[in-house]
């Protein structure tokens, strides 16, 4: 019989991460300082190890994506699994806003008018966001193509990628396109992810900016 641990609620996800991080050490797998708590995230929601090789990240992406958080940048998913799942209370902390427009109407019209995906034409309609923008694709891979296509075509480019699309059509060449992109990314190489993945990169993020601005005093000030 497997052991049970009783844990009260606050305390199990503290010791999902402690297991996390044995097991690591246990697979002689070493992270990067400023990836780690990203991966062990992505690991926490999926229980999935493989995620700490197929993970790929763009010089300073982490970085990047932080002080694009930190300026109030926008979250566009492409599912709204990916919207409910990311913590717009923490985001809109640093004035930012998440938005998913896979159901609108005017959406879904202009798809089936120009017999495209509603993944990529929400894809553009996020460009009239007058702002940088964060795109985090968990579900579909024409998300990612319209994105590589229009910041090819136009001036305008997104400020960050999440490129997680889960599946087998398309999926695996359209992560590799973003990679081959200027634009900062993270990515899972492969045909893993999932809308709960792109949420979970993005807490992770949002967390680790919170934590630091709490811990430096500068939260909730003007």
């Amino acid at each position: 019989m497997k052991h049970i641990e009783y844990l009260l609620p606050e305390e199990i996800e503290k010791r999902s991460f402690e297991i996390i991080s044995e097991e690591l050490k246990q697979r002689q797998i070493s992270l990067l300082t400023e990836e780690e708590m990203i991966v062990k995230r992505v690991i926490h929601t999926s229980a999935d190890f493989d995620y700490a090789k197929t993970l790929c990240f763009s010089e300073g992406a982490v970085g990047i994506f932080k002080k694009l958080v930190q300026n109030g940048a926008d979250i566009v998913t492409d599912t709204n699994m990916a919207l409910s799942g990311i913590n717009k209370k923490t985001l809109a902390s640093f004035g930012g806003q998440a938005h998913c427009f896979m159901a609108q109407e005017d959406v879904a019209l202009d798809a089936r008018h120009r017999n495209i995906t509603r993944a990529a034409a929400s894809m553009e309609k996020a460009t009239k966001i007058d702002k940088p923008v964060i795109f985090a694709v968990g579900n579909a891979p024409t998300a990612l193509i319209k994105l590589y296509e229009m910041s090819g075509e136009q001036k305008w480019k997104p400020a960050f990628i999440i490129g997680v699309p889960v599946g087998f059509v398309n999926v695996e060449a359209a992560k590799e396109l973003i990679m081959e992109t200027q634009i900062p990314y993270i990515v899972n190489r492969g045909r893993k992810g999932g809308s709960n993945i792109a949420a979970a990169i993005c807490n992770a993020v949002l967390y680790q900016v919170r934590d630091e601005q709490t811990a430096n005093g500068q939260l909730g000030k003007e």
